[in-house]
């Protein structure tokens, strides 16, 4: 049986890949922070089927406990300050977790066990000011908030440490993906949570930022086993992982709201407040390179995506 740790194991990620691993027969672990509040609602269900070792990205010297307690043959490296507004309020802890925190990883791997397999998750963001469009795997970066920065750091280490150690890392550059597990602080959960509450009278308005930003979203279940299927190649490599289709805040909110027969512009306030101060206009990947070496293609579509959220908040709320 394959052993797998996967840090960020109690986010939206950490959560389905976590139930995806322990369907494929693996043993899974979950490398958790030591807080005097614990939230592990999204892996309840799981809790007595995977193993929880406390470990910190900050702390060097944890991370090569957990992995030579568990000896893991792949590590998952899901966790990081992954919210981008944060960022910039706390930019050099986003850089500590989101951009150190591989290296720290990396180097347990390579003082430990130079034959674990490594998967970095690494994001669309670090395109920021796209300088083509759509993204691929050969896009320059042109990152436009600390964590995106963070992010490149984050994939050129990776790279570094592959190419300098021979470890079997990859990076899945992935778009951005939602589910009914997405943190209430993302736009895409913002707005379904938004139009339940006032779909269900406990609430009158939701605010919003940046409209016209338009984004390449999906649905987070498909992108858990494309990164599993990065670490079954021969060779390892960095691999887009998206829809191809682009759509707009503006978008995302009208399906939303007419999905519960809702007219959204009776509802949708524009907060200034809310606006980045850079903004990322236009995101948008082609994954042809992941459909053909992987085998892999999304399978739920934006429409469904926001119809399984809806679905989901819908419920919680009543």
């Amino acid at each position: 049986m394959k052993r797998a740790l996967i840090t960020g194991v109690t986010g939206q990620d950490g959560s389905y890949l976590a139930e995806f691993l322990l369907e494929k027969g693996y043993v899974v672990a979950g490398m958790v922070r030591r807080s005097s509040t614990e939230s592990f609602e999204r892996i309840d269900h799981i809790k007595n089927k995977i193993r929880l070792i406390q470990a910190d990205l900050l702390d060097q010297l944890s991370i090569i406990g957990a992995i030579q307690e568990f000896e893991p043959d792949e590590v998952y490296n899901l966790a990081a300050q992954s919210f981008v507004p944060t960022s910039w309020n706390q930019p050099i802890l986003t850089g500590e977790f989101t951009a150190l925190g591989v290296t720290r990883m990396l180097e347990a791997i390579r003082l430990v066990n130079k034959n674990i397999k490594f998967y970095q998750a690494s994001s669309s963001e670090m395109f920021g000011k796209v300088q083509q469009s759509p993204q691929n795997e050969n896009t320059p970066f042109y990152p436009r908030s600390p964590y995106g920065v963070a992010k490149v750091y984050g994939h050129w280490i990776t790279v570094n440490y592959r190419e300098s150690y021979n470890i079997f890392a990859c990076s899945g550059i992935l778009f951005n993906h939602e589910s009914p597990r997405r943190g209430r602080e993302f736009v895409t959960r913002k707005v379904t949570e938004g139009a339940a509450k006032i779909k269900l009278g406990l609430s009158k308005e939701l605010r919003l930022g940046n409209l016209e930003a338009k984004r390449d979203w999906g649905y987070a279940k498909d992108y858990v086993r494309a990164m599993w299927l990065m670490l079954q190649q021969k060779e390892p490599s960095d691999f887009v992982i998206a829809t191809g289709k682009v759509h707009s805040v503006r978008d995302l909110v009208g399906i939303a709201f007419g999905y519960l027969g809702l007219k959204w512009e009776d509802y949708v306030v524009v907060d200034p407040v809310l606006l980045r101060p850079a903004e990322v206009d236009h995101l948008v990947g082609d994954f042809s390179r992941a459909k053909r070496e992987l085998g892999w293609v999304p399978q739920v579509s934006f429409e469904d995506l926001i119809e399984i959220m809806l679905k989901a908040d819908v419920e919680m709320l009543t």
